[in-house]
C-alpha cells in the first residue's frame, strides 16, 4: 500500500510503533544470546545479520570467500534480513550478535540499541532523485507542492530531506509518497508520481522503463556534508562481553578491505560468484559499487581519530531526529566506539 504524507509530519504510525516496540524490547528482551558461544572446530561462532546489497555485505562475503575470518579465529554465520528495522529487532532480541547496516546504523544505536564499532563505506552517490520528462520538474526547487515516491527512514529519504534543505526548499511543502522501494519505483514507472528518490540499482529500472527520465540530483552533490555511512553494530550485551571478538572482526575486516580497495574488480567477481550469482549480474554489482566511497585502512584510521566518522554518523542521526522518528537521540560518542578498529589496526602494524 502507498501512503502519502506531508514532509513535516512524523514518520508513519507503523514505524513509530515499531520503534516503541524495539525500545521496550531493548529493556526487556535483550538476552545473552550467543555471548561466549561454543567454538566450532576451534573457531569463535558469531551470528551476523546483514542486508543483501553490495554497500552493506561486500566485506562480509569477500571475507567468507577468502577465508579471512577463519584466519582470525572466527566462524561467521550470516543471517539475511530484508529491512534494517527487522535486523535491529533481531539484534536487540538476541538472535544475532552483530548486524551490518546502512543508514539505520545511525538510528537504532542512537536509541541505545547497539554499538557501532566498524564502518564499511560511505554511500556517496547511491541515492538519487529522478523525474519524468513531462513532470515540469527541472530542479529541487520545483518539488514544492509535488509528490515524491520513496521509502521513509532509509538512505533515499535521508538524502531527499537533506537535499531539500540544502536547496532552500521547505521539506514540509513536499508530499512524500511512502512505500517499499520496489513499489515506489513502480509508481514512478507507471506515472502515478512525477518523481522518485531511490537508491541504486533501482536507477537501472528507471532508465530501462521510463523514456526520457531525468536524474536531477544525487547524494554526491552534498558530500561530505550529508555523507551516509554504513557499518557493523554489536548487540549491547555482546559488546560488553566480547570486545576481543569484535577486535578480531575488525582485524579481519582490515585485510578484507585492503583486497576490496586494492582490486575491486577481482573482489567483486568473488562476491558475485559466492553471494549474488542468482540475484544480479556482475556488471550490476560493479555499477552499484561505483556509487560508494571506500577508503584504505589508513584513511579510515584518520577519519576515526579526527572525528570525521563520528560527524558523518551524527549528521545522519540529526536527520532522523528532524524526520520525527528518533526522539531522545544519543550522540555518536555514546553509540560509536572507534577504539576497537584503531586497536586492531595498531596491533596488526
Amino acid at each position: 500500500m502507498i501512503v502519502t504524507r506531508r514532509g513535516r509530519r512524523p514518520l508513519p504510525l507503523l514505524l513509530s510503533a515499531l520503534a516503541l516496540l524495539l525500545a521496550v524490547a531493548g529493556c526487556a528482551l535483550e538476552s545473552d544470546g550467543s555471548d561466549g558461544a561454543e567454538s566450532s572446530g576451534g573457531l569463535k561462532v558469531v551470528k551476523v545479520g546483514y542486508l543483501h546489497t553490495v554497500a552493506v555485505d561486500a566485506h562480509l562475503w569477500l571475507g567468507q570467500v577468502n577465508g579471512t575470518f577463519e584466519k582470525h579465529g572466527l566462524k561467521l554465520e550470516p543471517v539475511k534480513f530484508d529491512t534494517g528495522i527487522a535486523e535491529s529487532q533481531a539484534l536487540t532480541g538476541g538472535s544475532i550478535d552483530v548486524a551490518i547496516m546502512g543508514a539505520v546504523a545511525a538510528n537504532f544505536p542512537a536509541r541505545g540499541q547497539g554499538k557501532v564499532f566498524l564502518l564499511n563505506d560511505v554511500e556517496y552517490d547511491t541515492a538519487q532523485l529522478w523525474v519524468r520528462k513531462d513532470s515540469g520538474i527541472d530542479s529541487i526547487g520545483d518539488l514544492a507542492g509535488r509528490k515524491v515516491a520513496t521509502t521513509e527512514g532509509t538512505t533515499a529519504h535521508v538524502f531527499l530531506h537533506n537535499a531539500l534543505k540544502a536547496e532552500g526548499v521547505d521539506p514540509g511543502k513536499v508530499s512524500i509518497v511512502n512505500s517499499p522501494m520496489p513499489a515506489a519505483v513502480n509508481a514512478f514507472v507507471s506515472g502515478a508520481v512525477p518523481a522518485v528518490a531511490l537508491w541504486v540499482p533501482f536507477d537501472l529500472q528507471v532508465t530501462e522503463n521510463v523514456p526520457g527520465a531525468k536524474k536531477i540530483t544525487s547524494a554526491g552533490k552534498y558530500y561530505p556534508q550529508s555523507a551516509i555511512t554504513g557499518g557493523w553494530v554489536a548487540r549491547n550485551s555482546y559488546y560488553a562481553k566480547e570486545k576481543d571478538t569484535l577486535k578480531k572482526i575488525a582485524a579481519a575486516w582490515l585485510e578484507i578491505n585492503e583486497a576490496l580497495v586494492g582490486d575491486p574488480d577481482a573482489s567483486l567477481k568473488k562476491v558475485h560468484e559466492h553471494a549474488y550469482r542468482n540475484d544480479a549480474p556482475l556488471e550490476q554489482l560493479k555499477h552499484n559499487f561505483g556509487y560508494e566511497k571506500t577508503f584504505t585502512g589508513e584513511q579510515w584510521a584518520k577519519y576515526y581519530t579526527d572525528g570525521t566518522a563520528a560527524g558523518w554518523l551524527g549528521r545522519t542521526t540529526d536527520t532522523f531526529v528532524e524526520l520525527g522518528g528518533l526522539p531522545d537521540a544519543k550522540k555518536p560518542a555514546e553509540y560509536f566506539d572507534p577504539q576497537i578498529f584503531l586497536t586492531a589496526r595498531e596491533e596488526a602494524a
